[in-house]
């Protein structure tokens, strides 16, 4: 039988490890961490039969409480469209001039609406809605289909240039790529359009292209812009007499719209969106408009 050797100051015995000198002394785990480690097994194990825990191939184990996450946030949001049905169904169905008349019903469609905005909008016309190239501004108040809430709504719904039945549609035929005019023709009339925003342009050397512009702007333009040029949002024709331009003003890319012509496109939202959500975009979206100075 091997001797036993013991520690001459504590008297405990060694595990005949030794390390520089220093023997490895055999000192039981403390009570304490035996008893931490005892309930933490035992609760672990209680825990088990409690929750869903363990994989049991295409299903698990569900747990006596027959509580889990899944069912947890489902409730949570259900209590949430609960709290939310008042205004919403208000959103839902009541007209707009009502809801736009309601400043507490409009703080909560500036806040909700800020937040859909974000999520489904702000990839094309930015954030604040001021868009970017080739997406329109929506807080000038300048609008191809109108900018009321019902148009609004409208044009959310079936969107532009979609597969939607009931679709807006809208395109500027590329005049010059197609040959319906020549070059000469396509740079007279962007000279006329230019010339509707730049006054200054009107010197005496540009006169003549100007005055042929009009005359084909008449016979090729006018049916969509109008004599006048102020548009139609009956067909989504934008006004040329403002400053306000999505694809740009200047005499290049002015030519550059009507050799190549121009055909935006915005989604339809009808099964993305709920109605109180389209309804509640469509004031917000009106409201960006009407609310600048």
């Amino acid at each position: 039988m091997a001797e036993v050797e013991r520690d001459p100051v504590t008297g405990r015995e060694t595990t005949g490890h030794e390390w520089n000198g220093i023997k490895e002394l055999d000192t039981p785990v403390p009570r304490g961490v035996l008893m931490f480690l005892i309930v933490t097994h035992v609760w672990a194990i209680f825990w088990w039969f409690m929750v869903p825990a363990w994989p049991l191939g295409v299903t698990y184990t569900k747990g006596l409480l027959g509580i889990d996450q899944q069912t947890t946030v489902e409730a949570r949001v259900l209590d949430g469209q609960q709290q939310r049905s008042v205004w919403t169904t208000r959103l839902e169905n009541e007209p707009y001039d009502t809801i736009l008349a309601d400043e507490a019903l409009m703080r909560t469609v500036r806040d909700t609406g800020r937040q859909l905005f974000g999520d489904n909008c702000a990839a094309c016309h930015g954030r604040d809605g001021r868009g970017r190239a080739n997406y329109p501004d929506l807080t000038d108040d300048d609008w191809l289909w109108g900018g009321g809430p019902e148009l609004i709504e409208q044009t959310m719904r079936v969107g532009i240039n979609t597969a939607h039945p009931e679709s807006r549609v809208a395109q500027m035929p590329a005049f010059g790529r197609d040959e319906m005019l020549d070059r000469e023709q396509v740079r007279s009339v962007a000279a006329y359009v230019y010339s509707l925003t730049h006054p200054d342009y009107s010197t005496p050397e540009n006169l003549d292209r100007i005055n042929t512009g009009r005359e084909v702007f008449a016979t090729t333009c006018a049916a969509c812009h109008g004599d006048s040029a102020q548009g139609d949002v009956e067909v989504g024709a934008p006004n040329l007499t403002d400053a306000y331009w999505v694809y740009g003003g200047d005499l290049d890319t002015i030519i550059a719209s009507v050799h190549g012509g121009r055909q935006g496109h915005m989604p339809t939202w009808d099964e993305r969106l709920s109605k109180a959500e389209i309804r509640t975009l469509a004031v917000y979206v009106h409201d960006l408009g009407t609310a600048q100075p």
